[in-house]
């Protein structure tokens, strides 16, 4: 049996691993070695095995027999279906969160958005976009579905990041001012189909590679 401190320092160790996948510095088909993320952490093995595990309940790493622990790659297909089970679970938070929603959280909501109007980084817009979903739908109070929603985002970012590490454009987020205006006016329906819609928008991105040939990502945009 795990000790606490253990599942402490696994929950560290996945989410510094998981930071790491996301921007793109661990890249699809990276061994994580698990001598050497225990060495990094001064762990032992077993919580490094359980944020392993972690990741790979993320849709981050994979197992592979004989081939270790590695970062995941993702297809389209891939991109497709997180986008989809975010629209599906968004929905359902934004439903039971709507009549939790007070004035005060609705500008909290918008002012992360127009956070994310300003950014200059995918980084600093993916921060925001998160927040202004966040801010929306915490407040359904369903904690297991708020956690498979945060694995979700933490999938689309890895993708936003690929697609947009090198040139980043600042954009306006039309859909989440709509939605803030729908729950304002107290259309709760209205606002959950634009939510689904907008998330599970897939939009392909042109990316040069190395050898310059240009490849196509496709990134949830929401």
């Amino acid at each position: 049996m795990r000790s606490p401190s253990e599942d402490t320092i696994a929950v560290r160790i996945s989410k510094a691993l998981a930071e790491r996948i996301i921007a793109g510095t661990l890249e699809p088909g990276t061994r994580l070695r698990q001598d050497h993320v225990a060495a990094e952490f001064g762990a032992s093995h077993v919580p490094v095995r359980e944020a392993f595990r972690r990741l790979e309940a993320q849709g981050l790493a994979v197992s592979e027999p004989r081939r270790g622990v590695r970062v995941a790659a993702f297809s389209k297909a891939e991109v497709r279906e997180v986008a989809e089970m975010r629209a599906a679970l968004e929905e359902l938070a934004l439903r039971h969160a709507a009549p939790n929603l007070t004035a005060a959280i609705l500008d909290a909501a918008e002012e992360a958005t127009r956070a994310g109007d300003k950014s200059r980084d995918v980084g600093s817009w993916e921060a925001a976009n998160r927040a202004f979903h966040r801010t929306l739908l915490a407040p359904c109070n369903m904690p297991r579905l708020m956690a498979a929603i945060d694995d979700l985002h933490a999938a689309s970012a890895r993708f936003l990041f690929a697609a947009w590490r090198s040139d980043w454009e600042t954009r306006t987020d039309h859909d989440h001012l709509a939605i803030l205006a729908a729950l304002r006016q107290g259309e709760v329906d209205h606002a959950c189909s634009i939510l689904a819609r907008h998330v599970r928008a897939v939009t392909p991105r042109p990316v040069p590679t190395a050898s310059g040939v240009t490849r196509r990502l496709f990134v949830v945009d929401g």
